[in-house]
């Protein structure tokens, strides 16, 4: 390498990851192993159990810092995640187990605990809550489809198939005619109505 700092933008960038591949090392094939085996706790797209907490916890609240999570939104993200299905586990546990945490708001080490609460009572493994719920995705709306009109609003907005008086607001391309189509404005040209040559 030369003693100049390149000119080219990706010159630099080139160089710059070069010599972080050389202070790290060649990329091993295989990861470093942990001496406690423990499940993956990402979910599909590689978000981790913690960081959807934040996420949820920061859901629809502006204000909060992702530290805390209520039980509006720990409510949230289990029914996001599949947790909460109506037989097994309902909101009325989880309102109860979380109430014996005896705050409005808590954080990601009392959350766990309330986690492993609610798995041991419900005779389900912790884990399984936890996989579920780093791999339901980030808080949102998600199976929404398009919105399809019905025939009853199809019907009542097709000026095609008005009648009348109400056929007279539109032209042929279905646009609104405005006030003329609304309303009958008076000829005040001074000239009897049958006379032929107003203009």
């Amino acid at each position: 390498m030369s003693d100049q700092p390149p000119e080219n933008p990706t010159e630099q960038i080139e160089e710059k990851l070069s010599a972080l591949k050389v202070e790290n090392g060649p990329p091993s094939s295989e990861p470093p192993k942990s001496e406690t085996p423990q499940p993956p706790a990402n979910g599909t797209d590689g978000v981790t159990f913690e960081e959807n907490f934040k996420l949820f916890a920061k859901f629809g609240d502006p204000k909060s810092d992702g530290k805390h999570i209520t039980l509006s939104n720990s409510d949230k993200w289990m029914k996001q995640a599949k947790v909460i299905d109506g037989k097994k586990i309902t909101t009325t546990d989880t309102g109860i187990y979380f109430k014996k945490l005896k705050s409005q708001k808590v954080v990601i080490g009392d959350y766990k605990k309330y986690l492993e609460d609610l798995a041991k009572a419900k005779k389900i493994e912790v884990d399984e809550i936890k996989h579920k719920l780093a791999a339901c995705g980030p808080p949102g709306h998600h199976g929404v489809g398009a919105v399809k009109a019905t025939s009853t609003v199809e019907r009542l907005t097709d000026t095609s198939k008005y009648t009348g008086s109400h056929k007279q607001r539109f032209d042929e391309t279905g646009k609104g005619k405005g006030i003329a189509g609304r309303k009958d404005i008076p000829n005040s040209s001074g000239y009897v109505q049958g006379f032929s040559k107003k203009n």
